[in-house]
């Protein structure tokens, strides 16, 4: 009977909560402490709980906290296999899942939270992917989910891109934000050129920056050349790009002599530019202000008249959409253009025009 009692109140017990428990634990120190009819036991124990009451919570609740820290680093430590396993799965399953002719190689890999970051080489093109501690899953850009949105209220956010233009003006403005380096951009930017060029000077066609790179120095470099070669020598700059996306080596300097720009004029704005915003692959802020209004993602990002336009990245596409912020469309908006999409990335590692209109470069962070 006695044995069922405890039973009981053990039961009793798991069922209550952290406080009402350890209220239960005084309840039964002070009825431990009848040892006589004067109470002078009682009396004493009672006097101490009162007295050092403070300190014996603390020291339950830093019991309880340790023991849980503890508990957490012992699971978390039992499913981290570690880097190198993590590598190995990584590249068996590549070896076992890619494309045949596909070069992909697995270069460098850390961790970041809760995953492993690991940066591979598809075709001569740096890209991230995540992959699970114990590496059981593959996740292709972690989410953040406490993370607000840069521009939550701001009605032009990628995450309500429209099909055209919301505001219609006699010569429309577009703005093409992009990575110079980043295969998806690229093929924005093959296939929105003959659009840019059947319409000629009948929009304002601007290439605008990402504020942020995942391509390396390299990337910061070529930003810093396209944008001084817009901003002092504009004529020039559809014949540069055309010439820069042929080969994935880095053709700037190349391409900077056979298109005839002024290289002494780039140099000199390229360290201007350095000076005032001192970009970095973090922050590359030439755009930063424009980057914010519009709720710039990733590359590519096309911006008719200030609407964030999802768009198709053949040139046919990409002139319906620009031809929509028009408030009278020109004939040149029935020129008749290519409805292929253009191969990703640079010509000599061309991946083929598969990538949706929503294929991107961009960062959990973005």
């Amino acid at each position: 009977m006695e044995n069922e009692n405890k039973t009981e109140e053990v039961k009793t017990e798991e069922k209550l909560s952290f406080v009402q428990m350890l209220s239960a634990k005084i309840c039964k120190c002070k009825e431990d402490c009848k040892c006589g009819e004067n109470c002078t036991c009682k009396e004493k124990c009672c006097a101490s709980w009162s007295k050092n009451k403070k300190i014996i919570i603390a020291v339950i609740i830093l019991a309880v906290l340790i023991g849980g820290c503890l508990a957490g680093r012992a699971y978390w430590k039992k499913i981290d296999i570690g880097p190198d396993a993590i590598k190995a799965k990584v590249q068996t399953f590549i070896t076992n899942n890619a494309p045949a002719g596909a070069k992909i190689d697995v270069k460098d890999i850390t961790k970041e939270g809760d995953l492993y970051k690991i940066m591979i080489s598809a075709n001569g093109q740096d890209l991230p992917i995540y992959v699970t501690r114990d590496g059981k899953k593959l996740i292709e850009q972690p989410i953040d989910l406490d993370q607000k949105p840069a521009a939550q209220d701001n009605a032009n956010t990628q995450a309500a891109a429209k099909t055209e233009a919301e505001q219609k003006t006699d010569v429309p403005t577009v703005d093409l934000f992009v990575m110079s380096y980043c295969p998806y951009g690229l093929q924005m930017e093959k296939g929105l050129l003959p659009a840019v060029e059947a319409l000629g000077n009948k929009i304002k066609f601007n290439l605008k920056f990402v504020d942020y790179t995942l391509h390396g120095q390299k990337e910061v470099d070529e930003n810093l050349d396209q944008y001084c070669i817009e901003k002092n020598q504009p004529t020039k700059l559809d014949a540069y790009l055309k010439c820069f996306w042929k080969n994935s080596a880095g053709t700037s300097d190349a391409c900077i002599k056979t298109v005839g720009i002024n290289v002494a004029q780039v140099k000199s704005c390229v360290a201007d530019a350095t000076k005032q915003f001192n970009p970095t692959e973090k922050a590359f802020d030439i755009n930063k202000d424009e980057n914010v209004s519009f709720g710039v993602q990733g590359s590519p990002t096309l911006v008719v008249n200030g609407t964030v336009i999802s768009s198709g990245r053949d040139s046919a596409s990409v002139l319906k959409a620009i031809c929509s912020g028009f408030s009278t469309q020109p004939k040149e908006c029935s020129a008749k253009l290519s409805a292929t999409s253009p191969s990703a990335g640079f010509d000599d590692q061309a991946t083929g025009g598969s990538a949706s209109s929503g294929a991107a470069c961009a960062t959990p962070q973005k």
